[in-house]
């Protein structure tokens, strides 16, 4: 995907943003959130979860089970909680660490609230509109589409700038809505400028990291995997066991022909790239690296190595996931304590905030 390309022409020529630049550590901090959706599948893990644990270990990190914009559609409110409380414990097991990190839920510090509020008074319609993931998931539906899910990247931004965020690791599908806190940073900048002064927010941005950015489906290499498709051999989830992960990478849709020597001769061959991307991720070395060791292989022979790579990363976590269920008081006791250390960060920015507005404080 180009990136630049996605983007209206008067915004990219504004931020001239970089992909994939590398992080300077000093002075840097990484805000990333995750829905509470539960069944967490390879696509969350790859695509986020793994490279946030990369990250923590050298620079100053906020992951966020961001569940205000998760009730941007209907949401049973049990099993919110209960989501919630599963994808926190998958992000724990996965590795991330709580005194390391900072990880909390969104809607326990208020200040994610009250920025956007001010933000949703400096975005311009037009940009909302703009926006390809709110036609993707309105639909056809439109006019029934709620203001929430809307203004959700709104409410992105003020997540990015409420801590100062220099790069916020994302999917593919979110690039667009680190331009939109990039153009809302700046607007807010000019807006209350003043002679001498520098500008509060400085522009984010996006880190997209690792090999597999964009996890497909099994089932449709065309298609992101996805845990509202409605087959569940379409993806593999985090709690799957051992067998399941098996069959399902057995039963993934391939095609007659053996892997080839370059990553262009996978063009027009959706599932296998998606396959060596998932085994190239999995494995922590590059496509180049793992056409070079199959090349020439049929998926008879490549799909039981990718069987025994996919069992092993992902069995402990499933284990741990578990165990972790078990005590959801803990849990909750993780996400005050993040929450706790969030608003340490938050509550001074919009304070600084109030007071460039004209707010009495």
């Amino acid at each position: 995907m180009n990136y630049m390309n996605s983007y209206p022409r008067n915004l990219r020529k504004q931020n001239n943003i970089m992909i994939n630049s590398k992080l300077n550590l000093s002075k840097k901090r990484i805000f990333s959130g995750i829905q509470p959706t539960g069944n967490l599948h390879l696509g969350n893990y790859l695509g986020a979860i793994k490279n946030w644990v990369n990250l923590q270990r050298d620079i100053s990190s906020i992951f966020s089970i961001v569940d205000l914009h998760a009730i941007t559609v209907p949401q049973e409110p049990s099993k919110l909680k209960s989501s919630t409380h599963e994808v926190t414990a998958a992000i724990i097991a996965s590795g991330i660490d709580p005194k390391k990190a900072i990880v909390f839920n969104q809607s326990s510090v208020k200040e994610h609230a009250e920025l956007a509020w001010m933000f949703n008074c400096v975005c311009r319609i037009g940009w909302l509109n703009r926006m390809t993931q709110f036609k993707e998931k309105a639909g056809k539906n439109r006019e029934n589409a709620t203001v929430g899910l809307y203004g959700y990247p709104v409410l992105m931004a003020a997540d990015i700038l409420l801590y100062k965020a220099t790069h916020v690791p994302v999917g593919d599908d979110q690039k667009q809505h680190i331009e939109l806190a990039r153009d809302i940073a700046s607007s807010f900048n000019n807006m209350f400028a003043r002679d001498g002064q520098k500008d509060f927010f400085s522009l984010p941005e996006p880190q997209i990291l690792g090999q597999a950015t964009r996890v497909m489906s099994l089932r449709d290499g065309t298609k992101k995997m996805s845990k509202s498709d409605a087959s569940d051999a379409s993806r593999i989830n985090l709690t799957d066991t051992k067998e399941e992960i098996s069959n399902k990478i057995k039963k993934a849709k391939t095609d007659p022909h053996p892997l080839p020597e370059t990553i262009e001769e996978l063009s027009t061959r959706p599932e296998a790239l998606n396959l060596i991307n998932i085994y190239s991720s999995l494995s922590n070395q590059s496509i180049d690296q793992t056409l070079s060791q199959f090349c020439g292989q049929g998926f008879s022979f490549f799909k039981p190595k990718l069987i025994d790579l996919a069992i092993e990363t992902l069995n402990p976590i499933s284990f741990e996931m578990r165990k972790l269920l078990n005590d959801r008081k803990e849990i909750d006791k993780i996400l005050r304590n993040g929450a706790d250390n969030a608003r340490k960060i938050a509550e001074p920015v919009l304070k600084q905030v109030k007071e460039i507005v004209g707010f009495v404080i």
